[in-house]
């Protein structure tokens, strides 16, 4: 019976797509965190709404609040997802100002109590509350499942985590039965444990509508980890955690943004993007096919449609339209949208945004990784550079590591010897 009540019962997802994501430095400073591209021709967010329609779930809402327009224009009307519909598919959520309400939302949980008019309106029993800044692949019909046989109130899917990375995480303690009985959110004390919350939630619907409510008499920040999820707890609620056993990454900080999308080359990650029954659906660009010079020459690496390769890509992720010149080295690096690199370039350890011009002859990304970006120390520490959107890097010039470049940035904007140290960050003229 309870697995008959799953199938038929009808759910609504909301996913959190409204993220600043400042970790990823540039990368974030013009579009959310969601929309930021991966593995080539994807978004963040794609992996999130490709899981909803494989699930079955043809209603979605998209809660947008930073920089949505990049989002907004990737995700349209739904079309890529087959979630262009006349009933359900999915909706975008901005935040909006009318009587009673606020103008932004303050909070996840607060994003939600927003829009419980748009849950209502679609007659939910079960709400599907999911965070658009993950990659992984999972079936929520089996996590929807176990909710209803547990008889929960909200059902929190976790995993356990590298106890030095608990600190970032909701951890919590459940009993024999999978029951939470204690939630801390992102605790300093690692005596706390290592099962971490994933920030995907399964609500009873009317049981969401209750504890918003409640919660939002008392809180104008209202979030699940810090508000509602203890609430619960201490409320009686049936709240159970949902194991998950499998692949899930955090892109939030520029080193594992970097390290995911290179383990995905030659299988070296546990997702599969080349799966026919779990395909990542994406607002694809039509784009020629990749083309490879006679001086061009590629090992393991994703290219993207639209690429023209005349030097040497090796252990990189290409997204569409990148031109690489004759002579020209990239390994070990992430270069978007329409990047120009020019004749006898070196990339190494880098992450390029769209539309960055690099002149010939610079060695971008070589120096002593121990040398923290003097601005961002704690989100440019792991050796790695970052150029944002469309800036001009001019030619010869040297660039170390844990180096950071705006957007925009021009020739004039870099020193006159053409040497950035490492560490260092190059800025926009004011």
């Amino acid at each position: 019976m309870p697995l008959r009540m799953a199938e038929t019962m009808k759910t609504v997802a909301m996913l959190l797509a409204g993220g600043e994501g400042s970790r990823l430095t540039v990368l974030s400073e013009q579009r959310a965190k969601p929309a930021v591209p991966f593995a080539g021709k994807f978004r963040i967010i794609d992996f999130t709404i490709s899981n909803c329609v494989h699930s079955g779930i043809g209603t979605v809402g998209v809660l947008t609040q930073y920089r949505p327009h990049s989002l907004n224009e990737h995700i349209g009307i739904g079309k890529p997802w087959g979630l262009d519909r006349s009933r359900g598919g999915v909706r975008l959520l901005p935040p909006y100002h009318g009587r009673g309400h606020q103008r932004w939302f303050a909070g996840t949980a607060d994003a939600i109590y927003q829009n419980l008019g748009f849950i209502n309106d679609h007659r939910a029993d079960a709400v599907l509350i999911l965070s658009g800044d993950h990659i992984y692949k999972m079936d929520y019909r089996e996590m929807l499942r176990a909710h209803v046989e547990k008889g929960a109130d909200l059902t929190v899917a976790v995993m356990e985590v590298p106890i030095e990375e608990a600190f970032r995480f909701g951890i919590m303690k459940v009993d024999e039965d999978g029951r939470i009985v204690e939630f801390a959110e992102k605790p300093k004390d690692p005596s706390k444990g290592n099962l971490a919350s994933l920030g995907i939630y399964i609500f009873s619907a009317n049981a969401l509508d209750a504890v918003l409510h409640r919660e939002n008499e008392n809180h104008t920040d209202l979030d699940f980890g810090k508000h509602v999820i203890p609430s619960m707890l201490a409320d009686g609620s049936r709240v159970m955690s949902y194991r998950f056993s499998g692949y899930w990454v955090d892109v939030g900080t520029v080193d594992s943004y970097l390290n995911t999308n290179l383990e995905l080359i030659g299988g070296r990650a546990a997702l599969d993007l080349y799966d026919e029954k779990w395909p990542i659906l994406t607002q694809s660009e039509e784009r020629p096919a990749v083309k490879i010079g006679p001086q061009g020459k590629v090992t393991e690496a994703l290219v993207s449609n639209g690429c023209v390769v005349k030097g040497l890509v090796r252990n990189s992720v290409l997204s569409p339209g990148v031109y690489v010149s004759p002579g020209a080295v990239i390994e070990n690096s992430v270069v978007m949208n329409d990047v120009w690199v020019g004749p006898g370039v070196h990339i190494n350890n880098m992450v390029i945004d769209k539309r960055v011009r690099v002149g010939p002859g610079a060695v971008l990304g070589t120096g002593d990784p121990k040398v923290a970006n003097e601005k961002m120390p704690d989100k440019l520490s792991a050796g790695i550079s970052v150029i944002g959107k469309g800036a001009i890097i001019p030619p010869s010039c040297k660039v170390g590591l844990n180096v950071l470049i705006e957007s925009d940035v021009e020739e004039s904007d870099f020193p006159d010897d053409l040497v950035v140290a490492d560490g260092q960050t190059v800025e926009r003229a004011k």
